[in-house]
């Protein structure tokens, strides 16, 4: 197949696109252009919109040519596989509460390539469509949404497969990246951040992996939901405050690995609903409110070789039925001892306070957190469990942090 498309465009040429070309508009330029050609758009200013690329083409931008879309639509609309769009600087895309119009749309296409792109005052950035094996790579997005209702997502995947995400700044859209029905996608190295809602939001999206990202200072942190054989790890979760926000918000996710993240200063670092068999381990948990929520039915999870520091809620619980393993953690809070010097606690540690379930029941209650009375009753529960999970322990607690 490789051979047959290179012969194919081995005649392939090259096209210019300026102010005092021949070729003054991309559209254009994509008219008269044969399957494999190269557009190269010279640094100006053109004002267009609904942009068709429906053939195989490379459209580079020479020192980021701006293509200004009046705020009329859609700006660029690919239909055909094998495109490249490479160096455009992209600017006023039309805001509509009926269309999703984007600055970069791909529809039904494969192997396509975004890089290098600079996209501001938008509404959708790059929308991919029923769209497999392509790259978004090292673009940088900022919008400037004030409002959900009418704001978009930066980077957006729907019903895609294999297509990686890597090195993307998106700042200041509703979503930052957002998937749904996309399945074997990489979300690799990328920063996300001040967004309105999340920094990464996806549902109905199966065996995806997520690396080295930063989701830091978004509205609601990071939301995933309905998923199956997720891996997350070496993420940053920073910053992500309010009485709605999370670093990480889990809901009926299963099969899934998440590890070696760092997860600081969240209000909620991680919140858990109906996930199964998920394994949490190498995660740092650093001077979060609560450091993990665990909500409806979650079995058969694992929590190992984590550090859970200075938070203000190490665990918190809203059911006396524990089905799930804590193990080899570091807590902060730990007060055991270890007589036999082996680095691990004598005494067993017991993540799950009282209070913790005095204020999911009555939040107001938050203000008599420093009071003695609190720990009174915090002992009396460690003493004697009536309404946290008795058998919720750590058999294994680390004296020290893992480095």
């Amino acid at each position: 197949m490789l051979i047959l498309f290179v012969s194919q465009f081995s005649s392939a040429k090259a096209k210019t696109v300026c102010n005092t070309c021949e070729l003054k508009s991309l559209k254009e330029a994509i008219a008269v252009a044969h399957a494999g050609d190269t557009i190269l758009v010279k640094k100006g200013t053109y004002k267009e919109y609904n942009i068709v690329v429906d053939k195989p083409l490379t459209i580079i931008g020479e020192n980021f040519p701006v293509i200004d879309g009046e705020d009329q639509g859609e700006i660029i609309r690919i239909v055909s596989d094998y495109v490249t769009i490479d160096g455009l600087f992209i600017i006023n895309v039309g805001t509509s509460y009926t269309s999703d119009h984007a600055a970069i749309r791909v529809v039904r296409s494969k192997n396509f390539l975004i890089q290098n792109v600079v996209l501001e005052k938008l509404f959708f950035g790059i929308y991919i469509e029923k769209s497999n094996h392509g790259k978004i790579y090292h673009n940088k997005i900022i919008g400037d949404a004030q409002n959900e209702y009418n704001s978009g997502n930066g980077i957006q995947l729907w019903y895609s497969k294999n297509v990686v995400v890597e090195k993307n700044i998106v700042q200041k859209v509703r979503d930052g990246i957002y998937l749904e029905f996309s399945d074997h996608i990489l979300i690799k190295d990328n920063i996300s951040t001040k967004n309105l809602r999340y920094g990464l939001h996806f549902m109905f999206s199966n065996d995806d992996v997520y690396t080295n990202n930063t989701f830091e200072n978004n509205g609601a942190g990071v939301a995933v939901m309905f998923s199956k054989r997720i891996k997350m790890n070496q993420n940053t979760f920073r910053n992500n405050w309010g009485p709605a926000a999370y670093g990480l918000l889990l809901k009926e996710i299963n099969d899934a690995e998440i590890y070696n993240n760092v997860f600081e200063e969240n209000t909620t670092a991680i919140h858990i609903e109906g996930s199964n068999r998920v394994t949490y381990s190498g995660n740092n948990f650093t001077r979060n409110g609560y450091a993990l929520k665990v909500h409806g039915a979650c079995y058969a999870n694992v929590y190992e070789k984590n550090n859970f520091a200075h938070n203000s809620f190490a665990v918190s619980y809203n059911s006396k039925i524990n089905d799930n393993v804590f193990k080899n953690n570091y807590w902060s809070s730990y007060t055991g001892y270890d007589l036999d010097n082996d680095g691990v606690g004598d005494v067993p540690y017991r993540p799950v306070k009282l209070f913790s379930y005095i204020v999911n029941q009555t939040p107001e209650t938050i203000i008599l957190m420093r009071s003695l009375f609190i720990g009174i009753i915090d002992f009396s529960e460690k003493v004697s469990p009536v309404f946290t999970p008795d058998n919720l322990l750590d058999m294994s607690p680390q004296i020290k942090r893992y480095e």
